[in-house]
């Protein structure tokens, strides 16, 4: 007896679960060479929003782990992407070698970066001298929250600009890739069944141009990475957008090379530095 198959439904990530856009909005996902894949969420400004709520409900609860819980938790994503290797393999539609390539490097990159948890305040924080008989210490604390314009790059370029963020506390809403969204779903699932708390990462599929510039905007975003904007003139009217509030923004790139040693930059781009004097002897 034949049956049907079950068809995934690909919805946005918000908060931790699975809903819809609110406005019903769908786009078409195709291949390299244009055949038909799915049906992705189209996200309207309302996700945006309701995003934005998610990740600062999240961020106090977040911020104020411990550095090392941060860090067994982006271990622990990357047990469970090492677990579905074969299905984001197979979702990237690259040639089957270079797909677990690129997923073996995106697990990789998971852990290079839960390794710098709880190491990045000893390297970005001091201890100040100072003419006077005071202690003083600065440290990096996570600037909020932060809203993310991922790279074409599916998959290793989507953790390599969502795993710096969160790391080191901040929670994050992130526009996935608008030609290639559905591994950033898959992640989702993998992110919610993980021990990641909901509205830490909240991921929206849809329009670059449609949603950039609304995060760029709004009042409670504290910071903005544009990476994966690719039309200068949108970069540049987000970037206008977010001086409006004085975000940390991080320009988008021409090219970046997302193999390379990522370093430190993306992590000590969305910290603030809190300076404390304190006097000896107290």
């Amino acid at each position: 007896m034949s049956r049907v198959s079950v068809r995934k439904t690909y919805k946005l990530f918000i908060g931790g679960k699975f809903p819809r856009s609110e406005s019903g909005r769908s786009y078409t996902v195709t291949s390299p060479k244009g055949d038909f894949l799915a049906n992705a969420s189209r996200a309207s400004r309302k996700d945006a929003r309701d995003a934005v709520t998610a990740a600062r409900k999240a961020f106090p609860g977040w911020s104020g782990a411990t550095a090392y819980n941060r860090g067994q938790i982006l271990y622990r994503v990357a047990e469970m992407l090492e677990g579905r290797r074969g299905q984001f393999a197979e979702e990237l539609g690259t040639g089957r070698k270079a797909a677990l390539e690129a997923v073996d490097a995106t697990i990789d990159r998971l852990v290079w970066y839960a390794g710098w948890s709880d190491k990045i305040a000893s390297v970005h924080g001091t201890a100040n001298p100072v003419a006077g008989p005071y202690f003083n210490l600065s440290s990096p604390e996570p600037t909020g929250v932060v809203a993310v314009v991922a790279p074409a790059d599916p998959l290793l370029g989507l953790i390599s600009v969502v795993a710096p963020v969160i790391v080191t506390g901040n929670t994050c809403v992130v526009v996935a890739s608008e030609r290639t969204p559905l591994p950033s779903i898959t992640l989702a699932e993998v992110l919610a069944t993980s021990d990641l708390p909901g509205g830490v990462v909240n991921i929206l599929t849809g329009h670059q141009a449609e949603l950039a510039p609304w995060l760029a905007a709004h009042m409670d975003v504290n910071g903005l990475d544009l990476t994966g904007v690719a039309d200068a003139d949108l970069a540049l009217r987000c970037e206008q957008e977010a001086a409006v509030n004085l975000k940390r923004v991080l320009p988008h790139a021409m090219a970046e090379d997302w193999a390379a040693d990522p370093g430190l930059r993306r992590m000590t781009r969305f910290l603030e530095t809190k300076t404390v004097w304190h006097p000896l002897g107290v």
